[in-house]
């Protein structure tokens, strides 16, 4: 039987709060069963494995990044909306670890399809792009630079791997500048693999 008050809502929740303050490799069911002070088998009502538990965490986590990149680039294009995109990207990483990771990890394809925050994140990223007038193949690629930059940015200031003395957030925007460059000017002739 459920315990009073106990529900999958708040499960998640907290799940998300424990990944942000322990990491996301320490969140066990273990654990938010201590947060809740009750027994793990109390928690198997709600989540059936560790795993499960880390897919809720990541389909949570999506929601509210996808909310954040949405209210950043809501009436921008270009430059601006790039940003907006990137600062808030930036943002969530460092305020949320835990889910930020649980975000980039691979989900079964039944759980990634239904997460509503999963596919708002790749529909926002292809729109944010789309005001660069690219085109398939082009836009893939360049969404994957602007992916691969902005998340190697984020994990080593997270894991302050930035030892220069150079004060981070200007190279940010150096960055940023960058890749706005580079993404206006990218090559639009395709590249066959041989």
């Amino acid at each position: 039987m459920p315990r009073q008050g106990l529900t999958s809502a708040r499960l998640s929740a907290a799940a998300a709060e424990l990944a942000d303050s322990v990491g996301l490799s320490r969140l066990t069911v273990a654990a938010v069963a201590r947060h809740f002070g009750v027994s793990d088998a109390a928690l198997y009502v709600h989540v059936r494995s560790r795993d499960a538990l880390i897919e809720q965490v990541a389909v949570r986590a999506a929601a509210g990044f996808a909310d954040a990149l949405a209210i950043a680039v809501a009436g921008r294009a270009g430059h601006q909306a790039l940003v907006g995109f990137a600062d808030a990207w930036r943002a969530f990483a460092v305020t949320h670890p835990g889910q930020y990771a649980a975000t980039q990890l691979p989900l079964p394809a039944e759980v990634g399809t239904s997460s509503t925050g999963h596919l708002r994140l790749i529909e926002l990223s292809y729109a944010m792009l789309r005001g660069y007038g690219l085109d398939e193949p082009a836009l893939t690629d360049a969404l994957r630079f602007v992916r691969s930059t902005l998340h190697g940015f984020v994990s080593l200031e997270s894991a302050d791997g930035f030892g220069h003395p150079r004060a981070v957030d200007a190279s940010w925007h150096s960055i940023l500048d960058a890749v706005h460059t580079t993404v206006t000017n990218w090559p639009t002739g395709t590249r066959e693999q041989q």
